[in-house]
């Protein structure tokens, strides 16, 4: 499989250079964009000095425009499959063959890299935002996920089209239920381990992070209502 690495990066000066390193050593074989959201410090300017392939957004556009820049490139260059794969350093390397073998090997469409898969989930705010949502995108496709707000996703190119051209479509949990739901996708886990972000912070503080649990529940409820 030819497969895209689509790595988001908005302000990762810290971090960016030790996950391309990382990415690159593990993974030969995998084609890399770095995608530059509008960052304000140097990480336009360490894509440019390393000669990493990279897409330089005109102001921050956010996650879901990002990728979907990613994959249009990955459309229009013949690639099998994209990975989603965070620039702060949390994501493994190491998992992205096994995911690209799950993906060939189960005929999936989507294949995420699952903390969850082997282990139990923890008791703290997020872990229980990710128990509920795997919930309610059982209740409602019938699908079990462990770990649907994993961001170490694999989509295989038949969607690229969804993320390409859909308003409503981003690498997002609720897209998992809408995908499954609209394109019968199959949706494949591999048992995976997770870093602590190598430098800065995340966006997601607690406040923030009620909000996005809300959210994503309140659109995969309304998604099945109304479709």
């Amino acid at each position: 499989m030819k497969v895209l690495a689509i790595v988001p990066a908005y302000n990762e000066e810290e971090s960016l250079e030790r996950t391309m390193t990382s990415l690159q050593a593990a993974c030969p074989q995998v084609d890399v964009l770095v995608i530059n959201d509008g960052s304000r410090d140097a990480t336009g300017e360490i894509c440019d000095r390393n000669g990493y392939n990279h897409l330089d957004m005109p102001i921050n556009c956010g996650l879901t425009a990002g990728f979907q820049a990613g994959i249009k490139y990955a459309l229009r260059n013949g690639y099998d499959a994209a990975v989603q794969f965070d620039a702060d350093g949390q994501h493994l390397p190491e998992y992205i063959p096994a995911m690209a073998k799950a993906m060939e090997d189960e005929d999936a469409d989507i294949v995420i890299a699952s903390r969850f898969l082997e282990g139990d989930r923890g008791h703290s705010l997020r872990h229980v935002g990710n128990a509920l949502i795997s919930g309610l995108i059982r209740l409602t496709t019938g699908v079990r996920i462990t770990d649907p707000t994993s961001g170490m996703r694999m989509y295989r190119r038949n969607l690229f089209e969804d993320f390409a051209r859909g308003f409503d479509i981003g690498p997002e949990p609720d897209s998992i239920a809408i995908l499954i739901t609209q394109d019968n996708a199959r949706v494949m886990e591999v048992p995976a381990q997770m870093r602590d972000r190598a430098a800065g912070e995340s966006y997601l503080k607690p406040a923030r992070a009620i909000q996005y649990m809300a959210r994503t529940c309140l659109n995969i409820l309304f998604f099945q209502w109304f479709k």
